[in-house]
């Protein structure tokens, strides 16, 4: 099809958590302002189905971590897969576009583009940090992969694969300065309060193994700062298991949990105790201090920590290239120790100024009109 074709774009998008669901939704943004009849499906969340997204299955059937956790849900997983290849073989979109999720995505992806369908792959795999391997797959699944980090075009056509930098969505969602104080007023908290943000992810295997922990550390500030705050953001899916856990906890009545709200929350806290992914940039885009806590499965943590190429984990410590904010992983999260690192940055004001001005720069750096960036990317794909 032209690209002066009347007739509507179909494109299919399939985005595996929540923060692919807003990957998506401002990618989506960009390709309604460039083809405003355009048409989506897939899998997706609430923040594409806002936009007119169809979503063909729930987008929490993907949300799984973890080689272990991964292999509980294979079969599922790998029908929902197979069911959907075969749809979109049937109903030929003019592109298919994987939004993260690489496990699901890059297999389908290469699936559908033996085929003669063109694909694209948003959200290169951390290649740079773990699974080098991944190389030769994205190879063979991608036409062209949209980037989030600067460093990565480069690093994927010295391997031969077209790719664009597209700057990271987030960072034009996200203020360069957050209003605390209205952040604060929206929860019904006090101007000069100390509020901790508590997030343990988002996916239900995450609160398996963080959750707990987490609100054990808080028990152990709360013990030290009785006055400390103490807020939760919650996926509304989760929010009956997060309840749950905090009614057999020492922190009962003590947690304010939010239905999602992660943004306020974090432009509402003083620090925040939070698990490895996608919302640790988030934080630091806050400029919020913060201790990263990562625990999962001891054989998909072994298998995990073999493949890990650089030293940190965190992507605020990845993109700065040193541990400018503490990683407690495995073993080391202890709710001692998340306690301890917590109140640490609580108690020291002249390095948090210091943190936040680091993070304000890379702030800067990651901040592109990326909508416009993504659809003119696609575009030339289509028209390849």
């Amino acid at each position: 099809m032209s690209a002066g074709s009347t007739e509507p774009r179909q494109f299919a998008l399939v985005a595996g958590e929540a923060s692919g669901d807003l990957l998506a939704s401002l990618l989506l943004q960009g390709l309604q302002a460039r083809w405003p009849d355009m048409r989506a499906a897939g899998i997706g969340g609430p923040r594409m189905l806002a936009l007119g997204f169809e979503s063909w299955w729930p987008q929490e059937k993907l949300a799984v971590r973890g080689y272990i956790e991964v292999l509980r849900h294979y079969a599922e997983i790998a029908g929902i897969r197979r069911q959907l290849k075969a749809r979109l073989l049937r109903e030929w979109p003019q592109l298919f576009i994987g939004v993260d999720a690489p496990d699901f995505n890059l297999d389908l992806e290469a699936g559908l583009r033996g085929r003669g369908l063109k694909t694209v792959h948003f959200v290169c795999p951390s290649i740079w940090a773990w699974r080098a391997d991944r190389i030769e797959k994205i190879r063979a699944a991608a036409d062209h992969v949209l980037c989030i980090f600067p460093f990565e075009p480069a690093l994927l056509e010295k391997q031969g694969i077209a790719a664009s930098y597209v700057g990271h969505p987030i960072a034009n969602v996200i203020p360069m300065v957050p209003d605390k104080l209205a952040a604060r007023a929206a929860l019904g908290i006090a101007p000069d309060a100390a509020v901790v943000a508590l997030l343990p992810g988002s996916r239900r295997s995450e609160l398996r193994y963080l959750a707990g922990r987490f609100l054990a550390a808080a028990a152990l500030m709360l013990r030290v700062r009785p006055e400390l705050r103490f807020v939760a953001p919650v996926l509304p899916a989760l929010r009956a298991e997060v309840e749950q856990l905090l009614k057999a906890s020492p922190m009962a009545g003590q947690v304010q949990l939010l239905d999602g709200q992660s943004h306020t929350a974090l432009a509402a806290c003083d620090a925040t105790l939070i698990a490895s992914g996608t919302a640790t940039l988030e934080a630091a885009l806050f400029k919020r201090p913060m201790v990263i806590a990562y625990n999962m499965h001891s054989l998909s943590w072994r298998l995990m920590h073999r493949q890990q190429l650089q030293p940190w984990v965190g992507l605020p410590n990845i993109l700065c290239g040193e541990f400018v904010v503490p990683e407690l992983l495995q073993d080391a999260a202890t709710p001692q120790a998340l306690a301890d690192a917590t109140l640490a940055w609580l108690d020291a004001p002249e390095k948090v100024t210091a943190l936040q001005q680091r993070f304000s720069l890379l702030h800067d750096e990651l901040r592109r009109d990326t909508p416009t960036l993504c659809a003119h990317a696609i575009e030339q794909v289509l028209q390849g």
